[in-house]
């Protein structure tokens, strides 16, 4: 038999102790990724009588890439180039007036 324990810190609230013999790896990281669980001291796996703590490897297979960052400078960059567009524009168009 396999199954997980979870050990959630609460702070001066205590700890938790999760273990749900029905669930898998895959729900495990779906949990972690979602937020369900938050403030993880430990995770351990244990197999008959095996205990192995899986806490980064789990953490690492929960973590999400960062999309909102690169989004963000890609906007910002966005928003430059059309600033400088604009202002290059004005700037010929006054040329063009001075010339004529």
């Amino acid at each position: 038999m396999q199954y997980f324990v979870v050990m959630i810190d609460y702070g001066r609230r205590g700890r938790e102790a999760i273990v749900d013999p029905e669930i898998t790896r895959r729900e495990l990281v779906a949990r972690i990724a979602s937020g369900e669980y938050r403030n993880i001291s430990f995770v351990h796996e244990i197999t008959g009588c095996l205990v192995s703590d899986i806490t980064a490897e789990v953490l690492d297979e929960a973590s999400l890439p960062d999309f909102a960052e690169t989004g963000t400078d890609l906007q910002t960059q966005y928003f430059d180039h059309i600033r400088d567009l604009r202002k290059h524009e004005r700037a010929q168009s006054a040329f063009y007036l001075k010339t004529s």
